[in-house]
C-alpha cells in the first residue's frame, strides 16, 4: 500500500496546503491531467501520494483507515466521528482556515446571553408550548455532546440541509448550531453567539490515520512531513 496524504481539492485551503508543503520543502506535483484527483509529494524519504479530496471526505478516509495522513478541519474530524483521538493524531495545527462552531440565538432574545439562559429558555418552551427548542444544526456530533455535557436535553435537532443562518427567520427552528469565521452572517441574520457558546475553535490541521497500515518507513515520512511542516509555523 503505498503512502497517500489528502489535502482539499480547491478553494483556499487546497491553495494554502499546497503552499506549506512548498514552503517546507516537499514539492506538490499536480497532476497533468485536470480530471486527475492524484499528484505527487516530493523530496519526501519515500513515494507520497497526494489525493485531491473535499474536506469531508478526508475526515471520512482517515477515521477508516484508507489515507495516512490528511489536511482538514478539526471541526470535520470531530463531527464525523465522537471519539476523534482514537481515530486520528492531531499533528499540526496549520493556522489557516479557522472558524468556530458555534450557538446563535436571535437578537430580539435579549434574556439570553449564555448557556444557563438558553437551558432556562428550552424548559419554558417545553412548559409553555408543549415542545422542545428546535435548533438547526449541520453538526449533530458536537451540538449533543456540548448539549449533554451542559445537562440540556430539551431540544431537538432539526437537520440543516441549506443555509443553517435562515431557519430560525424562516420559523424551521429557533436556534442554530453552525460554523462562523467573522460572525457577519449570522448578525445579518439577526444572531448573536452566546457569550460562552463557543463549542469548538477549529482550523486546519495536518493529521495522520490511527487505523492506515503503517510501516516503518511510512512512520519515517509521516515524522519528516510533521516535523518539516512545523518548523515553518
Amino acid at each position: 500500500m503505498s503512502f497517500t496524504i489528502a489535502i482539499p481539492s480547491k478553494g483556499r485551503l487546497k491553495e494554502r496546503s499546497i503552499e506549506i508543503f512548498n514552503e517546507a520543502g516537499f514539492n506538490v506535483e499536480l497532476p497533468d491531467n485536470a480530471r486527475s484527483y492524484y499528484g505527487q509529494l516530493k523530496n519526501t524519504p519515500g513515494d507520497v501520494e497526494i489525493a485531491f479530496l473535499s474536506a469531508s471526505e478526508i475526515a471520512r478516509e482517515l477515521i477508516a483507515g484508507n489515507i495516512q495522513m490528511g489536511i482538514t478541519g478539526e471541526d470535520l474530524a470531530r463531527e464525523t466521528i465522537a471519539d476523534a483521538e482514537a481515530y486520528v493524531e492531531f499533528c499540526v495545527p496549520l493556522q489557516f482556515g479557522h472558524a468556530d462552531v458555534v450557538i446563535a440565538v436571535p437578537e430580539a432574545w435579549v434574556d439570553v446571553a449564555n448557556v444557563a439562559d438558553l437551558d432556562d429558555v428550552a424548559a419554558e418552551f417545553r412548559a409553555r408550548h408543549g415542545r422542545r427548542l428546535r435548533i438547526a444544526t449541520k453538526y449533530w456530533h458536537l451540538t449533543q455532546n456540548f448539549f449533554a455535557n451542559h445537562g440540556i436535553t430539551a431540544y431537538r435537532i432539526v437537520e440543516s440541509l441549506g443555509a443553517t443562518e435562515g431557519a430560525p427567520a424562516s420559523g424551521s427552528a429557533d436556534i442554530i448550531v453552525d460554523i462562523t469565521s467573522t460572525g457577519t452572517t449570522l448578525r445579518a441574520n439577526q444572531l448573536k453567539i452566546l457569550s460562552d457558546g463557543i463549542i469548538l475553535k477549529s482550523q486546519a490541521v495536518l493529521m495522520a490515520s490511527k487505523k492506515a497500515e503503517w510501516g516503518e518507513n511510512d512512520r519515517v515520512i509521516k515524522q519528516t512531513l510533521c516535523e518539516g511542516i512545523a518548523n515553518i509555523l
